[in-house]
């Protein structure tokens, strides 16, 4: 049996639904101040005008993203510099806790991995398939096995309030229906 690695592209200006998966689905993200670090940058990214950011929700392991690129981060992708920016700033914390051995792999280009290889990036076409990504993604931390919270609306790292209250708490959020008005 074959196992094909997941192939997703992005271009500049199309709204994407992006998950991103820390290596070896490790709990990483279970602690704020990692979630911090990642919503510090969406802000950064998005205060330089490279991203718009339209809906997002941090698992323990992994986020989902709903978001456009809108210019590129110097010679990188905001998606590159999401990535590239976050595992520095992971592992840094790691090895000072003694806890990177466990991000260690064996590549000729690197001795950690913070997130994989496989993120995947699915273009937003319609009002539909953007009202289905959001729901999926503000109801993640109440599903399965999940229950991070009783209410989608109270589990903090989420866009869900933005859309339910017009509350955005992060400060870089866009309604992600002003895109598909018309439709």
């Amino acid at each position: 049996m074959v196992i094909q690695k997941r192939k997703s592209y992005t271009s500049l200006n199309n709204v994407y639904f992006l998950t991103a998966t820390i290596h070896k689905w490790r709990p990483l993200l279970d602690e704020n101040d990692n979630k911090g670090v990642i919503v510090d940058y969406l802000k950064k990214l998005s205060e330089e005008k490279l991203i718009s950011v339209y809906g997002f929700v941090l698992m323990p392991n992994h986020f989902h993203l709903i978001w456009s690129q809108d210019k590129m981060n110097g010679k990188e992708t905001p998606q590159g510099s999401l990535l590239k920016y976050t595992a520095h700033t992971f592992l840094k914390q790691l090895k000072l806790e003694n806890r990177s051995f466990l991000y260690e792999v064996i590549a000729g280009n690197k001795k950690h991995e913070i997130w994989q290889r496989d993120s995947l990036s699915i273009e937003i076409y319609s009002r539909k398939v953007a009202k289905q990504k959001l729901a999926y993604i503000h109801s993640n931390p109440v599903s399965g096995k999940w229950q991070l919270a009783k209410d989608y609306l109270d589990y903090h790292f989420s866009s869900a309030r933005f859309y339910e209250y017009a509350q955005d708490d992060f400060g870089f959020l866009h309604n992600l229906f002003t895109v598909f008005d018309g439709e």
